[in-house]
């Protein structure tokens, strides 16, 4: 990275172009942020907060003068800059967004003959919580940075613009885009379509007095707690990434109905082998960045069923200053170790509970 000064504009502020913007002003102190984003409130507070130096209107012409432009609105509202900002972008000047889904953005560059400025951009990081008021100016750290750069995007631009990803603490990787949608079709979207057919089909079939509501909990709440994810915007990255999502179904659904005749013919050797093999290729998935589905913090605690018991704990890491996300009586342990359940925001706070609990001779046990 050079030391010149960088500008770089941000068109919305939510919670990744806001976490991008904190991060830029945290690891580049000197560059010149501009941003527009139309609740005006959050743009007072970027700019209250000295994340951002130039508080634009919705086509402000000092765009002109930034070096990167981050799209960081909704998909559509993305592409519907696109035509302006290839008026009015200086040479040299790289246009990237941070949509989940990249064929249609990449569509409409190459149909505005966009393809030699424009880098697509997905960072792998997030939280159930949205807003630039939730940003933080580390949520990239140790987070794949996916790059789909455009077709005509010079070798030395592509590389100035990883290398400055990749000083924000983020990793960058480039694949077409065509390779991420069916990537992110496979490890993200799949995911979240099963969870919430599962969750519908336990619905549907439990009994009148919902026994199955009432015994779902442990392993079923984990397998199924993407279910509680925006229905708004699975429902447009459904739409958006169609194509892709469909032929990893047809997979999927082929699978199930294999496992269906093991289950079926007794296949005991067919079915000792899906499970082992599942078990495997889990075991083997790295652990050390953030991936598609955000990993949870969670730790599981024994303790005695009397009065207080829960209290003593919360109150406990409360003195230690542990913010904790949710904590919990686990009633069904068939799949579980231990009688508590207690889920943090960060990992830092799963280890320093930890610490605290087992020098309070609680017995703990944390799931890999």
């Amino acid at each position: 990275m050079t030391e010149e000064r960088l500008h770089i504009g941000f068109i919305g502020l939510g919670l990744i172009g806001g976490s991008i913007a904190k991060s830029l002003r945290r690891f580049h102190p000197d560059c010149v942020l501009y941003a527009y984003t139309r609740t005006a409130s959050t743009l007072e507070a970027a700019a209250r907060e000295g994340v951002i130096n130039v508080c634009c209107t919705r086509q402000d012409a000092r765009f002109s003068e930034c070096d990167y432009i981050f799209l960081c609105a909704p998909v559509e509202e993305n592409i519907s800059y696109l035509a302006w900002l290839k008026d009015i972008i200086r040479p040299g000047c790289i246009v990237t967004d941070v949509g989940s889904v990249k064929g249609e953005i990449h569509q409409a560059v190459l149909e505005l003959e966009m393809d030699g400025c424009f880098i697509g951009g997905h960072p792998m990081a997030g939280s159930e919580k949205t807003g630039y008021a939730s940003s933080t100016d580390f949520l990239l750290e140790n987070a794949y940075y996916i790059l789909t750069p455009g077709g005509q995007v010079a070798v030395p631009g592509l590389s100035a613009f990883m290398e400055l990803i990749a000083s924000l603490g983020a990793i960058p990787m480039a694949l077409t885009c065509q390779e991420h949608d069916y990537i992110t079709a496979a490890v993200s979207h799949l995911p979240h379509i099963i969870a919430s057919t599962l969750v519908n089909a336990i619905h549907k079939m439990d009994t009148p007095e919902e026994y199955m509501k009432l015994i779902a909990a442990g392993g079923f709440r984990d397998i199924t707690r993407i279910a509680s994810s925006s229905p708004v915007m699975w429902q447009q990255i459904c739409l958006e990434n169609r194509e892709m999502i469909s032929r990893v179904l047809d997979e999927y659904i082929r699978l199930l109905v294999q496992a269906r005749c093991w289950v079926d013919n007794g296949d005991s050797d067919e079915l000792y082998r899906m499970f082992s093999d599942s078990r495997d290729y889990r075991d083997s998935l790295p652990d050390s960045s953030k991936g598609m589905l955000q990993k949870e913090y969670t730790l599981y605690c024994d303790i005695y069923d009397e009065a207080g018991g829960i209290a003593t704990i919360a109150t406990l890491l409360a003195m230690n200053n542990i913010n904790i996300k949710n904590i919990g009586i686990v009633h069904n342990r068939e799949f579980e170790e231990g009688v508590l359940r207690i889920e943090f925001y960060e990992e830092d706070a799963l280890k320093k509970s930890d610490k605290v609990l087992r020098e309070r001779n609680y017995r703990v046990h944390i799931r890999s």
